[in-house]
C-alpha cells in the first residue's frame, strides 16, 4: 500500500515535468514563427521596370522607395539599376528597398548658367528637365545672388545624375574690429597710463583726480553770512558833514591746495574687459 502510494507520487511528478517541458517546447516555437515568421529575402529587382519591381515587393510586404536617378549608357531608362538592401538579404516585413533608377544614356547638355540671377538659372535648369542640386552661396564682389559657378561643368559630357549645384554671390560682411583684452592701468601715472592705453589703440577722454584743489572761503564777506541791516528809526541828524567812507581794502584772492600728480586707482572699462580699437577710456587719479 505504501509503495503504491510512492509510486503514484512519482508519475504526478514526472507528468507535471513532461507537461512544463511540452509548454516550454510550444513558446519556443510560437515565438520562432511569430518573429521568423515576419521575415522575407529582398528579390532582385535590378533590371525590373519600375511598375514590376512594386509590385514584386509589395507581394512580399516590402516598400518600394525610389531613392535617386542616374545615367546609365548600358540600363535602359527606366530600368532599376541599383538597389538596397541587395538581394537575398533577409529582412523583416514593411522594409523599405531604396532602388535607382536609370535614365540611359546622357542626352541633355548641361546649360551654362553662369552671370544668371537663382531664379533665372533655376527655371532653364528645369526646362530641360534636370533637377536643381545644392544651392550654396560665398563673398565675393559685384551684384549678390548670382551665379558664380555651377557643378557640373556648362556642356559636360558623362555627368552621373540630372542636378544642377549653383554657388552664388553675397556681399561681403564688413570686417569687424579686433578686440583684446582691456589691459590694466592701476597704479600707473596719467602719462604712464596714457601711454599704455595709446599702444593698445586706446585713448583716454577723461581723467578725474580726486585731489584736485578746492577755492578757499575768503575771509569777511560771504553773502549767505552777512548781517542784514534793519532799519533805525527815524531820530534827529546832526547838521555836521558826513564822515568821508574809509577806502576800500582789496580781497585776498582764493588760495588753493597744491595740485597733485596721483596714480591711477580706477579705470572703465575695467581691466579684463572686452575692449576694441578706439574704445573711449575713463580713469581716476589720487595719492
Amino acid at each position: 500500500m505504501k509503495i503504491s502510494r510512492i509510486n503514484r507520487f512519482f508519475n504526478i511528478v514526472l507528468g507535471a515535468l513532461a507537461m512544463l517541458v511540452i509548454a516550454l517546447l510550444s513558446a519556443f516555437i510560437t515565438m520562432r514563427l511569430a518573429i521568423h515568421g515576419r521575415e522575407v529575402k529582398v528579390p532582385n529587382l535590378t533590371g525590373l521596370t519600375l511598375s514590376d519591381a512594386a509590385k514584386q515587393t509589395r507581394s512580399l510586404g516590402l516598400i518600394l522607395h525610389l531613392e535617386n536617378r542616374f545615367y546609365s549608357p548600358n540600363t535602359p531608362p527606366g530600368r532599376i539599376l541599383a538597389q538596397s538592401p541587395a538581394p537575398g538579404v533577409t529582412v523583416r516585413r514593411q522594409w523599405a528597398v531604396r532602388v535607382t533608377e536609370s535614365l540611359g544614356a546622357q542626352q541633355v547638355a548641361i546649360p551654362d548658367v553662369l552671370g544668371q540671377s537663382e531664379r533665372t538659372a533655376s527655371i532653364n535648369i528645369r526646362r530641360l528637365g534636370l533637377e536643381l542640386g545644392a544651392v550654396a552661396h560665398l563673398a565675393a564682389p559685384g551684384e549678390p545672388g548670382i551665379v558664380i559657378a555651377q557643378t557640373p561643368n556648362p556642356n559636360a559630357a558623362g555627368v552621373d545624375r540630372p542636378r544642377v549645384s549653383l554657388l552664388l554671390s553675397e556681399p561681403k560682411e564688413a570686417e569687424s574690429p579686433q578686440a583684446f583684452v582691456m589691459p590694466s592701468l592701476a597704479g600707473l601715472t596719467l602719462a604712464g597710463a596714457a601711454a599704455r592705453a595709446a599702444a593698445a589703440g586706446l585713448h583716454i577722454v577723461s581723467a578725474e583726480d580726486l585731489n584736485l584743489p578746492t577755492p578757499a572761503p575768503t575771509p569777511g564777506t560771504d553773502a549767505s553770512q552777512a548781517p542784514t541791516s534793519t532799519p533805525a528809526s527815524p531820530s534827529p541828524t546832526p547838521t555836521s558833514a558826513a564822515p568821508t567812507p574809509a577806502p576800500a581794502t582789496p580781497s585776498a584772492p582764493p588760495t588753493f591746495q597744491p595740485i597733485s600728480l596721483g596714480t591711477v586707482i580706477a579705470q572703465t572699462p575695467p581691466a579684463g574687459h572686452r575692449v576694441v580699437k578706439g574704445d573711449p577710456v575713463h580713469i581716476t587719479l589720487t595719492n
